[in-house]
């Protein structure tokens, strides 16, 4: 787990009333058999406000209720999102576009990334992604057995993430280490670092593509103009920066989540294998279940909202996994359920900022499902392991340890 940030007294401020603070760690979830989003669930137990503040971290509204998580990613006008993570000083010194923007500036450069992320540029990546899910696959059958998350999770959605920048399959290992302490650091040091040294990856990446360019999705950047100007390599590196913590760490967290669950339950393999026509809405139910990400807003202006009080610069995080799992948005919530009817969920967020790579994202969750239930169909958690699950900006598990008979 992320070390915690322990509560102090002056960050319990006078607007907020004794009745609406509750003690909980964004970073410290208590998590029981690799089950985070259940342990999160407890925040919709009775006596937990739908909108709580808690000392942690700095001190920040909680949105627990899928009605106002959905809502508040929307409402660019009130909540904006100059300020994402907590405590405060965990955000970038300067703007990260487009995710760190508000409208109008905010549209203008996630329109850059559309071409790329397209239904029509995605067909082939998911091509690019079957072969590569069956060769890992393959690589690892005849053992029996794999570390689910190392062997294929960080190579399935990463390998293609990968190509689409065009940087070398030798950086993998390093790019990896250092996004994970970018969204789940162990110090604030180690953050820094690795902040550091991430931004200096990028930065070069701009330089040798503006000297070299090719037709990767870096390169395209560095071609593309805002405002009828050319990007500036200070405006770009941020982009690139982003680009790389969000390509490496959210979906293959997503799939690690997804693999734990179908290993745990033989019936919705089954259901699959008998069915893959319902392998499309699996994946749907999965996203709903087993969001991973806790992105945050600053309020704009003081404001009140469903009669909390709020100041102008309060941070507020929005658990996405609290949404899926609102028992006034779904019905036995905790249930996976592959017939349940498509949902409207906030595992991508919603409004200006949804997620543009969620295309590429579900055509690589669906191509798991396809060709992992294909050759192992039934396989489980290796006897005596427990799936190890760390929290952060981003949730992830980092260990699980599968087995299956070989025929």
């Amino acid at each position: 787990m992320t070390t915690a940030t322990a509560p102090v007294a002056d960050s319990i401020p006078d607007h907020v009333p004794a009745a609406l603070v509750h003690d909980f760690d964004l970073y410290n979830v208590p998590v029981d058999d690799g089950d985070y989003h259940a342990a999160l669930k407890r925040l919709h137990d009775t006596g937990v406000p739908d909108i709580f503040w808690t000392p942690r971290n700095g001190g920040h509204w909680v949105a627990t209720r899928g009605e106002d998580i959905y809502h508040i990613f929307k409402d660019a006008d009130h909540f904006s999102s100059r300020n994402l993570v907590v405590p405060r000083h965990r955000n970038a010194p300067f703007p990260l576009a487009p995710i760190m923007m508000d409208p109008p500036e905010q549209a203008k450069y996630r329109s850059l990334f559309a071409p790329a992320l397209s239904p029509k540029a995605v067909a082939p990546l998911g091509e690019g992604a079957r072969a590569l899910a069956i060769e890992l696959i393959e690589g690892f059958y005849a053992r029996g057995e794999c570390e689910f998350v190392s062997e294929f999770a960080q190579h399935l959605p990463i390998g293609i993430f990968m190509r689409m920048v065009d940087v070398p399959a030798s950086d993998r290992d390093q790019l990896l280490h250092w996004a994970d302490q970018q969204v789940r650091p162990t110090s604030e040091h180690e953050r820094e670092q690795s902040f550091h040294s991430l931004f200096g990856y990028a930065a070069q990446k701009v330089k040798e593509r503006r000297a070299n360019p090719g037709t990767d999705l870096i390169s395209q950047l560095t071609r593309a103009q805002v405002d009828g100007a050319p990007i500036t390599d200070e405006a770009l590196a941020p982009m690139i920066f982003l680009l790389l913590v969000g390509g490496l760490d959210t979906v293959a967290s997503a799939m690690g989540f997804a693999a734990r669950f179908l290993a745990t339950s033989p019936a919705h393999r089954r259901e699959l294998i008998e069915h893959p026509e319902r392998i499309p809405n699996a994946v749907e139910e999965l996203l709903r279940r087993f969001p991973v990400v806790n992105q945050g807003r600053m309020v704009v202006g003081d404001m009140e909202y469903k009669g909390v009080a709020m100041r102008a610069g309060d941070q507020i995080i929005m658990p996405t996994t609290l949404h899926g799992l609102d028992d006034r948005q779904f019905d036995d919530p905790l249930r996976v359920d592959f017939s349940r009817p498509t949902p409207i969920h906030s595992t991508f967020g919603n409004g200006v900022h949804r997620c543009p790579g969620s295309l590429l994202a579900r055509t690589e969750l669906r191509i798991f499902l396809e060709e992992w239930l294909k050759r192992i169909p039934d396989f489980q958690i290796k006897p005596g392991a427990t799936p190890a699950v760390r929290a952060g900006v981003n949730a992830t598990i980092y260990s699980l340890p599968l087995v299956w008979e070989v025929k």
